[in-house]
């Protein structure tokens, strides 16, 4: 409630309906006065709100192009997957073991962004989890059942064996480290561990005793894996994949999945042996079928005729060009039709797919910089540096020379040149640099590196971390390169 007070006399203004309607000028009366004045703020306030109200109702009320656009999110996995009847029966056929009561075998999953390799593993656990029982938690965050305290099962179905499955979906980009999964795991288990604090063979011996408790069958889907072995190396899948032999009543089976095609070679070759004892590999979408996704997605997404015929084609063509990555093609899709939706549109067009396009690029590319370790961002102003004041060709060997020169007048710790140049390949791989293997003849071979984003770009996000802005004016040594 909003107060006014006299200077003199302190006294609160109150509502009053009779000088609701008086004007300023007829009032002399300073009583009166102030009466007037709280009614007129009183009815300013009320007026605000419901032109702000009068606002919402008429957006809601206005045409929506969208039935349920939460149908375009990649996290929603169909009744039916178009163009991935193989890489489910593969799967099937694996872990169809499980119904028998036997342990299916380690998987590995990979593919590239976008091509289904979670969706599949996430539809085809549903599927066992409804057939032989058991529960299945295949959602980064789980809904804690008040009751008991512990995580609620996507699902769950009516014990029909004596060893029902356990399916468990952990995101290693979130759940990263060796401390964290088996933290994480073993509150499936009723398990409370604190976030920091114990030694690792307590928390496994936690974790693998409350895994113990019954007889089940446990399946682990490990999405990102690779992003375990780059934080704490391959201790926690060496573990994982051994644990059986520490079990008498469970037992566990682990589905790894990654983007990274090559991951797999740089493990340990025990722990290789384990967890690739299947592979699966899941092949990009062609346009021709990220438009039968898109159709079906669009089908139960939007409403009747609000989609231009050739805006289908056209978000399929763009995300064939980026390795066939569904995801791209649903994010496509969506933000054009929010983008129409904004603009009052009555159907969404081909302009508003290009217009889609370039903000969820410029919005993927700023994420990823800003995000990167202040290392990764050392290097990438480094090559900016260069171009910007040493345009031609760039080595590894500059970028370095510019990095450690930068790192000094920061200190800190200075990375050895391998490492440099294997964040160099990190960026590359990212699409923020371009870096390219050259032949130089006896001199043998090195990379010519280039900015893969505008250096607008890259200084205007570069420039907003404060470590990064207080190297903002150094200059590099300008060198004259032999011809």
């Amino acid at each position: 409630m909003i107060h006014l007070t006299d200077k003199d006399t302190k006294m609160p203004l109150k509502y009053d309906e009779n000088s609701k309607n008086k004007n300023f000028s007829e009032v002399t009366d300073n009583d009166d006065l102030q009466y007037t004045i709280a009614s007129s703020v009183e009815d300013f306030n009320f007026n605000k709100q419901a032109s702000l109200d009068d606002l919402f109702d008429e957006l809601l009320l206005s045409n929506s192009i969208f039935k349920n656009k939460e149908f375009l999110r990649h996290t929603y996995t169909p009744e039916i997957l178009p163009h991935r009847k193989n890489e489910i029966q593969k799967l099937a056929s694996i872990l169809v073991s499980a119904v028998k009561g036997e342990i299916p075998s380690n998987i590995f999953v990979y593919g590239k962004t976008g091509t289904g390799k979670t969706v599949v593993v996430k539809y085809v656990g549903n599927g066992l989890v409804k057939k032989v029982g058991g529960k299945a938690f295949l959602k980064t965050s789980p809904t804690i059942d008040c009751n008991t305290g512990l995580p609620k099962p996507d699902l769950s179905a009516n014990l029909k064996m004596n060893m029902p499955i356990t399916f468990i979906y952990i995101n290693c980009e979130v759940v990263d480290t060796q401390y964290r999964l088996l933290s994480k795991l073993s509150e499936y288990f009723g398990q409370s561990v604190p976030l920091t604090g114990w030694p690792t063979d307590k928390i496994y011996d936690v974790f693998s005793q409350s895994l113990d408790s019954e007889k089940k069958l446990v399946i682990i889907i490990l999405d990102e894996v690779d992003q375990l072995f780059k934080k704490g190396g391959d201790d926690v899948l060496y573990n994982l994949t051994r644990i059986n032999s520490d079990l008498e009543n469970a037992k566990v089976s682990i589905i790894g999945i990654s983007n990274d095609l090559k991951f797999i070679e740089f493990l340990d070759p025990r722990v290789r042996s384990s967890l690739g004892e299947e592979e699966i590999i899941f092949p990009p979408y062609d346009a021709p079928q990220l438009m039968d996704i898109l159709e079906d997605r669009s089908k139960i997404s939007f409403n009747d005729s609000v989609i231009n015929p050739g805006v289908i084609p056209l978000c399929a063509a763009f995300a064939a060009q980026e390795h066939g990555d569904a995801r791209r093609a649903l994010d496509l899709l969506r933000t054009a039709g929010e983008i129409a939706e904004r603009q009052n549109a009555k159907k969404v067009m081909e302009p508003h797919v290009r217009i889609a396009k370039d903000r969820i690029e410029q919005d993927r590319v700023s994420e990823v910089i800003k995000t990167l370790p202040t290392q990764s961002k050392l290097i990438l102003y480094s090559v900016y540096l260069l171009e910007k004041y040493m345009p031609g060709e760039i080595i590894t060997g500059d970028v370095f020379n510019i990095y450690k020169d930068l790192s000094n007048i920061l200190k800190l710790d200075i990375l050895t040149q391998r490492r440099v140049s294997d964040l160099i390949s990190e960026l590359d791989m990212l699409g923020i640099l371009n870096a390219k293997v050259v032949s130089k003849g006896r001199y043998g071979r090195t990379r010519e590196i280039s900015l893969g984003v505008t250096p607008t770009q890259i200084k205007s996000l570069l420039e907003n971390d404060f470590k990064i802005k207080k190297v903002s004016s150094y200059v590099p040594p300008i060198q004259h390169k032999l011809v």
